[in-house]
């Protein structure tokens, strides 16, 4: 369907690989099935999840940057993988402009976070995105 069903799959993928699910082709194939992508969104959706995963340390670092008074551990799950999903788009992906990214986020985190999770992930987001510029 679009770009937007392949971000929310990708998220809820991150979002289990944060309990220890296994994040591979099987469960990307699995998880796609919810919903009708084009070979452009599931090629994305395979390079989201799997960049993800490979530069975890490294979103992660970048999340900490500006976490204040708060560590990874504390944050909702949720939000740690709408998180990751944004940072990893703003730093290698130069076909989502950064504030696509920043929306998209804010409106995963409208539907599945708490009512304090967009602010303060558009916070999170907006920084990353004057650090890295």
């Amino acid at each position: 369907m679009s770009r937007r069903d392949a971000r929310e799959v990708a998220m809820k993928i991150i979002y289990q690989y944060e309990f220890g699910q296994a994040c591979d082709d099987d469960l990307i194939k699995e998880m796609s099935n919810q919903v009708k992508l084009s070979n452009a969104d599931m090629e994305y959706l395979y390079d989201v999840v799997n960049g993800v995963k490979n530069n975890i340390v490294e979103l992660d670092s970048n999340v900490e940057k500006f976490l204040k008074g708060w560590s990874l551990d504390r944050l909702a799950k949720i939000d740690l993988a709408i998180l990751r999903l944004s940072i990893f788009e703003i730093l290698y992906r130069t076909d989502v402009p950064n504030s696509v990214s920043i929306n998209e986020a804010v409106e995963l985190a409208k539907k599945y976070g708490t009512e304090k999770s967009f602010s303060f992930i558009n916070g999170i987001l907006a920084s990353v995105v004057q650090h890295v510029q």
